[in-house]
């Protein structure tokens, strides 16, 4: 069996149900590589070592006996620092709560180990997930695994967990995302991720940052991981009333079934201004490959500018209840805060009742005039981002690299990030899928169509190898 880190979590959940692999040694390989590159890309908040060894050593005799309680037992998971587990620390990316040990375990988390994956540790994010580019002034940008010379952004808010795929020290892992927090990192770091529709994944035990917003999503190598990681979590909670009522759609029945008789749109020609040439470029790509696999790609006119909706969505809603949730620590100038995320926090403060209701109604509004555009159309194709992963020393706070996300989350859409090609540089290029509402399996289907015609998503950073433990078949 090859080193378990350079598989995909697909391919990882086969071999060890089929025995070739023990999930013993699927964790310590992947311990073996986080012990090498976590010093130098600072993915982790904490590793949960010891206790994901034993849940193994359990995962392989349950395995063994037959016992197996699904086909994702024995593969390993990163989680978000904002999911709880109970009895764990979740510091929701601020120093202030440093010791914050949860009391409850996260539905989701519930959901993934009750499928018998096994947590690997809790990742960073930005300070309280409120942020694009994955800075932590105070616990610690990690460093995006694609350039090792100059430290760049690992886009925000899920950081670490976006490193981590990246860098093979996980298969696969949770984020959040309420402006674009999934598809953000996917882009910088040439991973798949997918926002999802609100009510589709319970945000229970999650600490929140927009109720209105938030959204948990997967981060995987691959369009066929992301949906598995995605028909894991997703389902009715009694605990999150946004979830109830909505059944789930088992996305991967019809992932196969390619891009032949739909029709995609490309964001109108105003659109491309301010987008990089190399962004640009793999995204003209990308919609000549979409008519070569037989799609018809026609251009779309939108009742909005995607800048607009950055404004709207930050002025009035994410502002004000980020404000509900963090107003009082945002406002003692003692709290270890970062100044950007401060800003933004105290923002809220200025809200009125009547903004805050004006806005929500201006949001239904400007998603009845754009389902109206979408009318027959199965998916809007657009860049993820602007430009790719920039220096770290160039991030400018006041500017957020969120212009093709935040649409998604104000209207309540749902959205696939997949790589799209690669910079002369080596930098990973990305390309969104954003489908209407409820539509999840649609977006994955154009995804894995994609993805099934190029080769993008199977790069990797050039990361040195572990020389980790010797590996074993299980008996």
């Amino acid at each position: 069996m090859s080193d378990p880190t350079h598989l995909d979590a697909l391919s990882l959940a086969e071999a060890i149900a089929a025995r070739r692999l023990s999930p013993v040694d699927a964790v310590a390989a992947h311990l073996a590589r986080i012990a090498v590159h976590e010093t130098t890309l600072q993915a982790f908040t904490e590793v949960y070592a010891d206790d994901a060894r034993l849940a193994a050593e359990g995962a392989d005799r349950a395995i063994r006996s037959g016992h197996a309680v699904g086909p994702l037992h024995g593969v390993p998971v990163v989680l978000k620092d904002l999911i709880d587990l109970a009895g764990r620390i979740t510091m929701g990316g601020s120093a202030a709560h440093r010791a914050r040990r949860a009391r409850t375990t996260a539905t989701i988390a519930q959901r993934l180990i009750g499928q018998g994956m096994i947590v690997l540790g809790k990742t960073h994010t930005v300070e309280f997930a409120y942020g694009g580019w994955g800075t932590n002034p105070h616990l610690g940008t990690p460093r995006n695994p694609w350039d090792l010379a100059v430290a760049r952004t690992p886009g925000g808010s899920s950081s670490g967990t976006g490193v981590s795929v990246a860098a093979r020290m996980a298969p696969w892992g949770i984020g959040t995302d309420t402006g674009g927090s999934v598809r953000l990192p996917a882009s910088f770091c040439g991973l798949t991720g997918l926002k999802v529709t609100v009510g589709r994944v319970s945000t229970h035990g999650i600490v929140p940052l927009s109720a209105t917003l938030d959204t948990p999503g997967p981060l995987g190598r691959s369009v066929a991981d992301v949906a598995l990681l995605y028909r894991a979590i997703a389902g009715p909670d009694i605990l999150d009333p946004a979830t109830r009522g909505i059944d789930p759609v088992d996305p991967l029945p019809g992932l196969t079934r390619g891009v032949r008789g739909l029709r995609l749109a490309r964001m109108p020609r105003v659109e491309r201004e301010g987008v990089s040439p190399e962004v640009l470029s793999a995204y003209d790509a990308a919609l000549a490959q979409f008519e070569r696999l037989g799609a018809e790609v026609l251009e779309i006119a939108l009742p909005f500018r995607f800048a607009e909706l950055m404004s709207v969505q930050a002025s009035a809603v994410t502002n004000a209840e980020a404000y509900f949730v963090n107003g009082r620590l945002a406002e003692d100038p003692d709290a270890p805060l970062g100044d950007a995320v401060r800003a933004r926090i105290l923002a809220g403060a200025g809200v009125t009742a009547q903004d805050y209701l004006a806005t929500q109604s201006l949001r239904r509004d400007l998603q009845r005039r754009f389902l109206a555009a979408m009318e027959g159309f199965d998916a809007l194709l657009t860049p993820t981002t602007e430009t790719v992963a920039i220096p770290l020393a160039e991030v400018d706070e006041g500017h957020l690299p969120s212009r093709f996300t935040r649409f998604g989350n104000l209207l309540d859409l749902c959205a696939l990030a997949l790589p799209d090609g690669f910079t002369g540089a080596g930098l990973p290029l990305s390309l969104q899928i954003t489908c209407r509402g409820y539509e999840e399996a649609m977006a994955l289907r154009i995804g894995h169509a994609y993805q099934t015609a190029t080769a993008w998503h199977l790069r990797s950073p050039s990361l040195a190898d572990t020389n980790g433990p010797a590996l074993r078949s299980p008996s």
